[in-house]
């Protein structure tokens, strides 16, 4: 016989979409790509080490608009990741745990990727 007065094993059909949840997911995606944009960045140390000449063609690559949005995600996905990684320590200490402070860190996490991938790119790149 079949006991159905056992509870269910949740589901995302039971779960209502929240920030944090599509901000888990983003951490997952920028994690991957920061794992293959680290490619990127030993193909350039490579090349500089080769010699002036692959380092050029790599320097031209990049440099061009399709690299520049490539490294400009990149950057955005090193700092997302970063933040994400310190908003889930602080919930790892049990802080934060509460719906507002949960709200808010998302936040935090989502403005403050923004804002410092565009200072390095107008400090560090383009100034």
């Amino acid at each position: 016989m079949k006991n159905t007065n056992r509870p269910l094993s949740p589901h995302l059909q039971i779960y209502r979409f929240s920030l944090t949840m599509a901000l888990s997911i983003v951490h997952r995606i920028t994690g991957v790509g920061l794992y293959l944009g680290t490619g990127l960045l030993a193909w350039w140390l490579i090349a500089a080490a080769m010699g002036p000449d692959q380092l050029d063609f790599v320097n031209l690559v990049l440099g061009s608009w399709l690299g520049q949005l490539v490294l400009f995600g990149f950057t955005w996905a090193l700092f997302h990741h970063m933040l994400g990684g310190i908003k889930h320590f602080i919930w790892d200490t049990g802080s934060g745990l509460e719906p507002a402070n949960r709200q808010l860190l998302s936040w935090i996490n989502i403005f403050g990727g923004l804002a410092l991938t565009g200072l390095t790119w107008v400090f560090l790149v383009w100034v």
